[in-house]
């Protein structure tokens, strides 16, 4: 994302457009996975094909909408890999983003439960097959290359539309459903529904996030390492 004309946006409202984009973002995820359990029972191949359009759909939307104001990171691996490629994020700054991040996805859960009346809960659906843990780090460091490819090629304008359409498609190439987001992830623990995911999975997912997110930024470099400079 680009981050340099959100610098003199006030950090308490930066730090509120990441708050309730990355809510907005787990909503839409849990929200869908409900109304497509509900709406396709039995049949997993069409609920996890509704699921993935409507997260596609919602995060191109909420990516345009929040950028101007945060860059529309949504995401602590994204604004982690934003400082490491050069932004000039300060350590506070990085855990404000963070923690909103955060508390945003689990409200964003908890909103989707209200909404189609599920109770509050904590997810049992293990998710934490080596071969998922291992789509977790191709999703979340193919997330990384794709979001920075552009910014440092002076193309973010396509960074919501791109990122839109991989997370749509990791959702069916990566073994994992491409959460590739510990704020998403959190979230996910707090609806025991389709897209919940258990806190032992989690942690193991938190884990491959981070090589993930390590292994992109190294992608970056290797591929793009002088920035353009935006327009």
């Amino acid at each position: 994302m680009n981050t340099t004309t959100t610098e003199a946006v006030p950090l308490w409202r930066r730090a509120a457009a990441e708050l309730l984009g990355a809510g907005l973002l787990v909503t839409v995820v849990v929200g869908s996975g409900i109304a497509a359990s509900r709406l396709s029972p039995g049949d997993v191949g069409l609920q996890l094909l509704d699921n993935s359009i409507a997260t596609a759909l919602g995060l191109t939307v909420l990516i345009l909408i929040f950028q101007p104001v945060s860059g529309a990171h949504l995401n602590p691996v994204v604004t982690l890999a934003d400082r490491a490629l050069g932004a000039r994020h300060g350590g506070g700054e990085i855990a404000v983003y963070a923690g909103a991040q955060i508390v945003g996805g689990i409200g964003g859960a908890l909103l989707a439960n209200l909404m189609f009346a599920v109770p509050a809960a904590l997810s049992v659906t293990d998710r934490a097959a080596p071969g998922q843990v291992l789509g977790e780090v191709v999703a979340t460091a193919g997330l990384i290359l794709t979001i920075f490819a552009l910014a440092r090629t002076g193309r973010a304008a396509l960074v919501a539309p791109a990122v839109g359409a991989y997370i749509g498609a990791a959702y069916w190439f990566t073994s994992s459903t491409s959460f590739a987001n510990p704020a998403v992830t959190i979230g996910r623990i707090f609806t025991d529904t389709f897209a919940g995911i258990a806190p032992t999975s989690a942690l193991w997912f938190l884990a491959a996030q981070v090589v993930g997110a390590v292994v992109g930024v190294g992608l970056v470099f290797l591929l793009f390492p002088n920035r353009k400079a935006q327009p």
